[in-house]
């Protein structure tokens, strides 16, 4: 699965189809000089200060990989679509970054394990979050961490997972967890927002 825009995008949705034109939304395609400098202040406090391995699930074309990589960091991206894969390859051409085709609930790296698992508006879209979390959770070194970017989107039948919901799920990991409202900080979304949007960095040992 891949990002997915201020309307939540459902879950069957055609990524391939959708990949041309991903980047136009603001938060996509970070596009726009302040918007980008946002959400790389806000990476830069949620990943680990020191340069490492980063796994970034559901990368998209990449916007955010290429943010972690200018901090840095190694990125591996995993994305379902195979036009979004070749699309990140594409923007982040020259970096010390692998780009994989495959699921972010079950990513084809191996034995690899990451300093921090990076995962924006994907979780929400796959069965069974908790056992999907488990094995995130498997994929980090000592001291790793999740970066998980959620929220909840809609007010009629609104779809996403609410940031207690996520920290609930996260408490049989053994983590400590915190909450990050991102809401009300429009420069990440290009405008106002009145959803519920927030992170989670859930740190371990």
């Amino acid at each position: 699965m891949s990002e997915n825009s201020d309307e939540a995008t459902a879950p069957g949705a055609d990524w391939d189809a959708l990949a041309a034109s991903f980047d136009d939304e603001p938060d996509h395609g970070l596009r726009d000089a302040d918007l980008r400098r946002a959400w790389a202040a806000r990476l830069a406090s949620w990943l680990p200060p020191r340069p490492g391995d980063v796994l970034d699930l559901g990368c998209g074309t990449g916007s955010l990989s290429l943010l972690a990589a200018e901090q840095g960091h190694r990125v591996t991206g995993v994305d379902l679509s195979p036009a979004m894969v070749e699309l990140a390859r594409t923007k982040l051409a020259g970096r010390d970054a692998v780009f994989l085709n495959g699921d972010a609930a079950a990513p084809p790296v191996g034995e690899q394990r990451f300093d921090a698992v990076l995962v924006r508006h994907v979780l929400w879209t796959l069965p069974g979050p908790g056992r999907v979390l488990r094995h995130w959770r498997q994929l980090l070194r000592p001291r790793g961490r999740l970066v998980l970017v959620e929220g909840v989107w809609g007010s009629v039948t609104p779809v996403g997972i609410p940031a207690d919901g996520l920290t609930a799920l996260l408490a049989p990991l053994a983590g400590q967890a915190r909450v990050e409202r991102l809401s009300g900080d429009a420069s990440l979304w290009g405008r106002e927002v009145t959803d519920e949007r927030y992170a989670v960095v859930a740190t371990y040992g």
